[in-house]
């Protein structure tokens, strides 16, 4: 995951041009080709990194009503400023302030909150960039940022706390010294009970990171209490914040897509507590508004929602609370019948992945959807988003012949062999695209030649029928389609039975 970068402009002229270099282009600016980078230093002076980390040291927190004494907070509880500022510049080489009493009173009276935020929030950018955030951690950027969090009433102040918190952890060695922080995982996740929306973002990105990192274990032991788990799929499920709901969904994913031990952690508490029924409500909600209000800040969550029902539908003790779930399956159907799949296209190479996976394992389905004509050219409509993803190739190649499969041969009426070609012939560009272009193997190429030889005997019947004789424009588009399917069903394998599996 990369780390997110939040920034502010600098009001004072001469506090820019003290800057070695402009700290917005280095953030959100994108690289630059291969064939345009120059061999030009990028690196901030460490001296300025660790004079901004001066400039957020708290006041003396005992003095501070709202200072809780009883969480510690490594160095900073009951060390003298100076000598943390001392020694916090010794670590990096770089020499102590002058002991001039007036300089020394400038560098040592708490910066405003305003300001606070400004230097806060140039360190958020920093912290984007591994060496800037081993820098941090080495010169106790951690233990000033807890020291502010533990007296702060400012929720941009905690944001920004959050933030910069959430980008050291996507670097390893400065996730290690978050570990190690006495008090701070604690104090993060306590942080859940926040009601500011922003703040709970951060919080949802930063237990996302240390879970999905190799100090995952530590994060999930201290996350695991009901109170927690519980909280957690509150702010999904009542949250009015679009970031935050996704924030809080990709939480979720990422304790189901997590390392066994994490997941052996928090993944049954989760269950217990209803989180199949949770993620199927937030699908709900989101098919439908995608339906009526087309709104596109909204795909973000589809997309994480279904990846999450996705995986759970992989995960032998809990697979079946998503595949034997109606409602679920008919909102997933309902999604691949979607007329705009181009707009949402991620969530609908997910959805089909999720449908091949409920068919696996309730096969009878399958009869359910073998009529349904909207369903299949929904189907074929989501080719062109899987050009490079075999996955979700072959997971299309399943579905469509275990429908196939189910027909009656030699036993349809004209008319519906007719709405089959139809539809067929509607989409032989993307059938003829995906075999020209697609090399699977395995369970995907057998379901795929299952599907091409039911294709074949589908529009071999059509052909030997009367209605073909009489003149057709789809004459032609019918016999390429024919003789494209022929071509690609040789010399291949035998087919796959009704109950075939795309899960591993």
């Amino acid at each position: 995951m990369a780390p997110d970068s939040k920034s502010a402009p600098l009001q004072h002229q001469e506090e820019e041009e003290q800057q070695p270099e402009d700290l917005d282009t280095l953030s959100h600016n994108p690289s630059a080709p291969p064939d345009e980078l120059f061999d030009i230093s990028t690196t901030v002076d460490p001296s300025y990194v660790i004079s901004l980390i001066r400039k957020l040291l708290p006041a003396n927190g005992s003095n501070n009503p709202n200072y809780r004494g009883d969480v510690s907070c490594g160095p900073v509880q009951g060390l003298n400023v100076d000598d943390m500022e001392k020694s916090a510049l010794t670590r990096s080489g770089v020499p102590p302030p002058s002991t001039d009493t007036s300089e020394s009173m400038e560098i040592n009276v708490p910066v405003g909150e305003e300001a606070w935020e400004e230097y806060g929030c140039i360190l958020w950018d920093l912290s984007a960039s591994k060496t800037h955030a081993e820098l941090m951690v080495q010169n106790l950027v951690l233990e000033v940022l807890l020291a502010n969090l533990m007296v702060s009433q400012s929720v941009r102040t905690t944001e920004i706390g959050l933030g910069i918190i959430g980008n050291l952890a996507c670097h390893e060695v400065p996730m290690k010294h978050i570990v190690s922080t006495n008090g701070l995982i604690e104090f993060i996740v306590d942080q859940m009970f926040l009601d500011d929306a922003q703040c709970l973002c951060e919080v949802c990105r930063l237990l996302t990171v240390g879970l999905q990192s190799s100090e995952g274990v530590t994060w999930a032991e201290a996350l695991q209490s009901e109170h927690y788990l519980t909280h957690i799929l509150w702010i999904a499920e009542n949250s009015l914040n679009t970031q935050l709901i996704e924030k809080s969904a990709e939480l979720l994913l990422a304790i189901i897509e997590s390392s066994q031990d994490v997941m052996h952690i928090l993944l049954p508490p989760l269950m217990k507590l209803g989180l199949a029924s949770l993620l199927i409500n937030l699908l709900d909600i989101e098919t439908s508004k995608l339906m009526s209000e087309r709104a596109p800040e909204r795909y973000p969550i589809l997309d994480v929602v279904l990846r999450a029902i996705e995986a759970l539908s992989v995960i032998d003790d809990h697979s079946q609370d998503i595949c034997l779930d109606k409602d679920l399956f008919q909102l997933v159907c309902a999604l691949l019948k979607f007329p705009d799949k181009v707009e949402v296209a991620n969530s609908c190479v997910t959805a089909v992945v999720l449908v091949a996976n409920i068919l696996s394992d309730v096969p009878t389905l399958a009869s359910e959807l073998s009529h349904d004509m909207l369903f299949l050219q929904g189907l074929l409509d989501v080719f062109p988003f899987t050009s490079d993803d075999s996955e979700a190739r072959s997971a299309l190649w399943n579905i469509i012949a275990r429908l196939l499969v189910r027909l009656p041969e030699n036993e349809m009426s004209s008319s519906t062999i007719q709405q089959y070609v139809l539809v067929l012939v509607s989409k032989s560009d993307v059938i003829e695209d995906d075999l020209l272009d697609c090399q699977l193997g395995g369970l995907g190429l057998k379901a795929r030649t299952t599907a091409l030889r039911r294709i074949i005997s589908i529009l071999n019947q059509w052909t030997a029928s009367k209605d073909y004789a009489k003149e057709n424009e789809n004459n032609i588009n019918i016999d390429r389609l024919l003789d494209c399917c022929c071509k690609h069903s040789e010399d291949v394998p035998s087919t796959v039975s009704h109950d075939m599996d795309l899960k591993e």
